[in-house]
């Protein structure tokens, strides 16, 4: 089985930085894909910036050029840098997975951390 671990959320104020981390655990897997979420009070989820196996990375236009994502394949880990936040990036922020194991290729969530930038 293979999970995901947001943290780095938090508060801050407008204009400010936070880094998230979204590590993977488990037993004999390759991590693909990996995209960054998101969840507004009374909204739907949607995608921030996602990266590929590769390096490769596209991201919303509404973060494109404050945040950057980046892997760190060695720790199984993704991160995304957010900065000059603003109060509508409030919301909770989630990671998704594309993973092979041994036996299948699984889409695995975390559980999601909350930030919130107050203006």
């Amino acid at each position: 089985q293979v999970q995901l671990v947001e943290s780095g959320g938090g508060l801050v104020q407008a204009g400010g930085s936070l880094r998230l981390s979204c590590a993977a655990s488990g037993s004999s897997f390759r991590l693909n894909a990996v995209g960054w979420y998101r969840q507004a009070p009374g909204k739907q989820r949607e995608l921030v910036a996602a990266i590929t196996s590769g390096g490769s990375t596209n991201y919303a236009g509404s973060v494109k050029g404050r945040f950057t994502i980046s892997r760190d394949n060695a720790k199984n880990t993704v991160y995304l840098q957010m900065n000059s936040l603003k109060p509508e990036d409030t919301a909770v922020y989630y990671c998704n997975a594309s993973v092979v194991t041994r036996h299948q290729d699984l889409e695995v969530w975390g559980q999601g951390t909350l930030v919130t930038v107050s203006s």
